[in-house]
């Protein structure tokens, strides 16, 4: 037993914690978990526990059933919104088959076997995400979210009694209490729409710290009569809700995107990964953005008086943010602050196959030296068709169709993914899109009834 392993058994005791979740995610990113009680933790430490993978999206066909979670004790955190006593703590899990082996389906998984490879290369991957999202009214009569923002404010806006204001309060108190730093919290664009920044760590940290943040962000809204979602597009004509994820590369103590005689302070590394963003955005976008409502978000015009800031072309910038990859600006003190803001990916995603890919792509550009077109210093979104063919700016996927279409041919998400799981994610996403083209929905009962 690890000391790791010691700590986590010594505080269970120490502490009178009287359950333990072990959680883990399924394809899609949705949060699974199973609770034990602390005389079962030891056990589940060496041999994991058993649950039936045929049961959860993706990880097995039934004659494979039999899987095992291995909880991972660097994760142990007590859950701070479970009350004073008896204590619940919880651990993230990796998922194995009974021969011990790493499930080809464990999206947790997939990142580590990518960050391995980076760290082949010499390389540790490291992100920072700013995490947006929607507070609601509740319907009192049934429980369920009203369509209502909880306040009208827009951006940065601080107004009296602000709810907005008092539940991001609580909310980062409850992250910080189970060791997930933040950086920056805010009132966005929309109207009942919120950010809080992550602090940078490493990317399979950073996405367990994701998936902790999205169920602390429910339960703290629950607890206060609200509610939260992350559906990248609830309200047509307003802002929807992304994941921009800022990204870089360190060797060692080094960032090895940072060159102080470039321009842009960014070295050969940093330009080859941008442009391995740049080649394979459109085929990991069905992963990025995995919802058929995540194109509503992605749109590529504007109408007067919107504002919406999420990317549609295929292009970097310095400081443009209508660009796909944007390049914040340079702090001359902070050479180490030198990194890329990748605009696409929205919070519903799942985070662990997300940085899987963008790592992945960036790995690409680097090994294939990838070389980086000029940047786009205009307002993408303003150009025309034209211009931006002449320019070389290509669109991302229009919907999740299109999405899907690039996604099933590309060599780079089936390696990165695997097999298995690139094949069931397609699956998956299919009969969505199917379901979706044969639902009749309320805009075309209010365009078509009265016309024809």
């Amino acid at each position: 037993m690890d000391k790791q392993q010691e700590f986590v058994l010594r505080t269970l005791e120490e502490r009178d914690i009287r359950f333990v979740r072990l959680w883990f995610t399924d394809v899609l990113g949705v949060l699974k978990s199973v609770e034990i009680a602390p005389a079962e933790l030891e056990g589940a430490l060496a041999e994991g526990i058993g649950f039936d993978g045929s049961s959860i999206e993706g990880f097995a066909r039934i004659h494979e059933a039999d899987m095992l979670a291995r909880p991972d004790p660097s994760t142990f955190q007590v859950l701070p919104w479970r009350g004073e006593h008896p204590f619940t703590a919880r651990m993230f899990c990796d998922l194995v088959m009974p021969d011990g082996t790493p499930s080809s389906t464990d999206s947790r998984w997939v990142l580590r076997r990518t960050l391995a490879k980076a760290s082949d290369a010499g390389f540790t991957f490291y992100t920072h995400p700013e995490v947006e999202f929607f507070l609601l009214r509740h319907r009192p009569e049934t429980g369920r979210p009203a369509p209502e923002p909880v306040d009208h404010a827009g951006y940065f806006d601080l107004t009296a009694q602000d709810v907005s204001h008092d539940f991001r309060q609580q909310a980062i108190g409850v992250l910080e209490r189970m060791g997930i730093s933040v950086e920056f919290s805010h009132h966005e664009v929309a109207p009942g729409q919120q950010e809080i920044d992550l602090r940078y760590a490493d990317a399979l940290t950073i996405a367990d710290n994701i998936m902790t943040f999205r169920q602390v962000v429910k339960e703290v809204a629950l607890q206060q009569g609200i509610y939260a979602t992350f559906m990248p597009k609830p309200y047509s004509g307003q802002a929807g809700s992304g994941m921009h994820t800022h990204l870089s590369l360190f060797e060692g103590d080094r960032n090895a995107f940072h060159d102080p005689t470039d321009p842009y302070h960014l070295s050969k590394v940093g330009r080859a990964f941008i442009a391995g963003l740049l080649t394979h955005a459109a085929e990991i976008t069905a992963v990025t953005n995995q919802w058929v409502n995540s194109y509503k978000r992605l749109v590529g015009e504007q109408r007067e008086g919107e504002l919406l800031e999420a990317p549609a072309y295929v292009c970097w910038g310095h400081n443009n943010r209508s660009a796909l990859v944007r390049v914040p600006l340079y702090k001359p003190n902070k050479p180490n602050a030198t990194r890329v803001e990748f605009r696409s990916p929205d919070s519903a995603c799942n985070p662990y196959l997300t940085f899987a890919l963008v790592l992945a792509a960036g790995l690409k550009g680097i090994t294939e030296g990838y070389e980086l077109p000029p940047p786009a210093d205009d307002d993408v979104w303003t150009l025309s068709d034209a211009q931006r063919h002449a320019r070389g700016i290509t669109a991302l996927p229009g919907s999740l169709a299109d999405a899907i279409s690039i996604m099933e041919r590309s060599d780079l998400v089936r390696d990165t993914l695997g097999e298995n799981l690139f094949n069931y994610f397609l699956r998956n996403k299919r009969a969505e899109w199917f379901d979706y083209r044969r639902h009749v929905s309320q805009f075309e009962v209010d365009r078509y009834l009265p016309m024809l």
